[in-house]
């Protein structure tokens, strides 16, 4: 199968993921009350008015007032504007202003060095949440209780009451995006800072849960319902965006030869990746459980993904992008991310699921075994085209290791095998599905192939290299069966449809070889009954002769091959000698003449057994053919005959009573009724029902 760091390792020029969560930092929109609300409420109000009462009565410095009256007129933008009303009382002294740079806490004990107990003014909570002083969230929070038991007393007036709470959620807001702003980068934030945003997320969400439980049994309120203000939403929101902008970035260019989608989804992948393992080794420690930080990555990820995934899926994809994208969604995505080793204990938990809904997978699938069947059929037919041309261009074949030797069989077999591989790497039942459509495929390639070599065969005897290229094929055959057995079945489990066209080349290409051999032994062979087998011996030996001399036209043949063609050769020898004695011109009527001419077969049959054993003949089936019918010219007693008929009748099922009868012509001295007797033996079912090669069936009698 393919394997996803295949894909991420193996791209020259392709960069690196950051291990790092980078994500862009984005302007949150408040979730309670907007800018030009805040500025509106803020405008007619002073600090003043959300400081205890004491603080509230001090009188303010009326010349730093005029000169901040003055600076007002130049009407600052966005939220400078919101806060212009924090510069609007009595600086304190020692209190530091907004442009002065970020510093270790004040040593003071309360914020803003104000005394243990006693509550900031605004102004001081605004320069501490500029600083980044996230400690001022306890205070904001006493603040914002203070203003809620105020309102319950019903002792200020409305009008007061809004001018405070503008101010309160103006200085939530500036907290909330201190907060989400820290929490959008987080490891890119130290580890005790983001404890820090955290713990004032946790404490946000809290209130806001006792806020909706309080609202429940009370009646209505003069102040504006802040709560729940939903951070934990909006924080949420943010990981979701920070993974469309993650997995949207645009790609390095890759290597050559992928396309725009394979760079893509490569991206995406490793992306994801490398994120989501940082974010359980690095963020899962620090933040609260019940945040969910693992979930939460994770499943903004994978829906982008899906999204992707999906919209690709509504085109009409190439072959090449159908393949890919199930690979990413049936071995890729759940295999080398979802189970990864650093991930699989955390993402198998959340049931993510596929990227692709089941019906959209399968109707995926079928196209792509559609698509891979004919571009396998496709290349097959190109390879034997070639093959073919290379036949009639009278090109040599290679030669390996001694042996005449063709690639086409390995080609073949090579673009079946990538076909099988590419539907496994998907995943295995696909493999298996298309493993029965390309041998259905190979059948037919097979069938294609005989005839074309057959057709070569018959036009193209006059070529130089002809002889060789024959020899080429027919070891190709090996090559075929070979692969077959090694990669789908074993011998026995093969089809006849692949091994048929196979044999039938064979067969023909042996014919082919021997024809000019057999033409030159017929001649030989009919001197047996031209001379009434005077000197069988002598004729025979030269039979031997002649056939050993063209041995050598068949050394490159693969072993295997050598010795099939001689077991055709020795099958040859027999069968002609048979035929000789079947041509029913030797009548011998005494039984010394037959025991002499059984003498001589006897002979000849050891010859033939010895030659032919020596150069490899496998045909042990024959050993008995000549011995048993030189015994059955022997014999005297018609009982003794029949006993040895229906033997030889078990060996050679295919011996008839015209055989019989042929054979029997040559003992002159049986009476009719005796060879009606002896033939009547094989009326009898010997219970022969297996399989048998043929030797009688090739011997025409009458």
């Amino acid at each position: 199968m393919l394997k996803m760091m295949t894909f991420f390792q193996g791209l020259p020029g392709q960069q690196p993921v950051p291990g790092t969560l980078d994500f862009p930092r984005r302007p949150q929109k408040l979730s309670s009350t907007s800018e030009a609300e805040s500025e509106a409420s803020m405008s007619e109000a002073s600090s003043e008015d959300l400081v205890p009462p004491l603080e509230a009565e001090v009188a303010p410095d009326r010349g730093k007032e005029e000169a901040v009256k003055k600076k007002k007129k130049k009407k600052p933008k966005g939220l400078a504007n919101m806060f212009s009303v924090f510069t609007k009382g009595r600086k304190k002294k020692g209190q530091p202003s907004s442009a002065e740079p970020e510093g270790p806490p004040e040593s003071a004990p309360g914020l803003g060095g104000q005394p243990p107990g006693q509550l900031p003014t605004v102004e001081e909570l605004k320069a501490d949440l500029e600083r980044g002083r996230l400690e001022t969230a306890r205070p904001l929070l006493a603040l914002e209780r203070e203003l809620q038991a105020a309102a319950a007393a019903g002792g200020a007036s409305q009008e007061e009451l809004v001018r405070r709470q503008s101010k309160v959620e103006a200085l939530y807001a500036l907290l909330r995006d201190q907060v989400l702003g820290l929490l959008r980068r987080p490891l890119e934030t130290a580890p005790e800072r983001l404890r820090q945003a955290l713990a004032v997320l946790a404490e946000q969400e809290r209130e806001d849960r006792q806020a909706a439980a309080a609202a429940a049994g009370s009646g209505p309120s003069v102040l504006a319902a802040t709560r729940p203000r939903g951070w934990l939403q909006l924080w949420r929101r943010d990981v979701a965006q920070a993974a469309e902008e993650r997995l949207g970035r645009q790609p390095a260019e890759g290597a050559e030869g992928r396309s725009e989608a394979e760079r893509i989804f490569l991206h995406m992948g490793r992306t994801m990746k490398e994120d989501l393992e940082a974010v359980v080794e690095r963020l899962k420690p620090l933040f609260p459980a019940e945040f969910g930080v693992v979930a939460a990555y994770a499943e903004s990820y994978h829906e982008h993904f899906a999204a992707q995934l999906a919209a690709m899926a509504q085109f009409e994809l190439c072959e090449r992008d159908t393949y890919m994208l199930l690979v990413w969604v049936q071995n890729l995505y759940p295999n080398d991310i979802i189970n990864s080793p650093k991930l699989a204990h955390e993402l198998q938990a959340l049931g993510l699921g596929s990227l692709l809904p089941p019906g959209q997978i399968r109707q995926l699938e079928a196209t792509f075994l559609s698509n891979e069947v004919a571009s396998v059929k496709e290349m097959m037919a190109r390879a034997l085209d070639l093959e073919s041309q290379r036949w009639a261009e009278d090109v040599a074949p290679q030669r390996l290791d001694g042996h005449c030797h063709s690639e086409l069989a390995i080609d073949i077999i090579q673009i079946i095998s990538q076909g099988q591989a590419k539907a496994e790497s998907i995943n295995l039942e696909l493999g298996l599905q298309i493993k029965h459509m390309l041998l259905v495929e190979l059948a037919a390639f097979l069938k294609s192939y005989q005839h074309a070599f057959g057709e070569f065969l018959e036009r193209c005897k006059q070529l130089r290299n002809y002889r060789a290229n024959v020899i080429a094929n027919i070891n190709n055959c090996l090559s075929f069966r070979t692969s077959m057995e090694q990669k789908w079945q074993t011998s026995q489990d093969l089809p006849s449809h692949l091994l048929g066209p196979l044999s039938e080349l064979k067969s023909h290409s042996f014919d082919t070889l021997l024809q000019n051999l057999f033409g030159d032994l017929k001649p030989l062979f009919k001197k047996f009954t031209q001379t009434r087998w005077a000197a069988p011996t002598q004729t025979l030996e030269e039979i031997i002769s002649t056939v050993g001399k063209r041995l050598p036209e068949f050394s490159e043949l693969h072993d295997c091959f050598r010795q099939e063609l001689m077991e055709v050769v020795h099958l040859h020898l027999v069968k002609e000698y048979i035929i000789r004695l079947s041509k029913r011109r030797l009548v011998l009527k005494t039984a010394e003449q037959q025991e002499e001419l059984a003498g001589h077969i006897l002979a000849n049959a050891q010859l033939i057994q010895v030659f032919c054993t020596q150069n490899g003949s496998p045909a042990a089936w024959l050993h008995h053919a000549l011995p048993t019918l030189a015994e059955i010219i022997r014999l005297q007693d018609p009982s003794a005959i029949k006993i040895e008929v229906a033997t030889y009748a078990t060996s050679y099922p295919d011996f008839s009573k015209g055989h019989l009868s042929a054979i029997l012509a040559i003992k002159g001295n049986l009476s009719n009724s005796d060879v009606k007797s002896i033939r009547s033996i094989l009326d009898i079912d010997m219970g022969v029902h297996q399989p048998f090669k043929s030797l009688f069936s090739l011997i025409k009698v009458g």
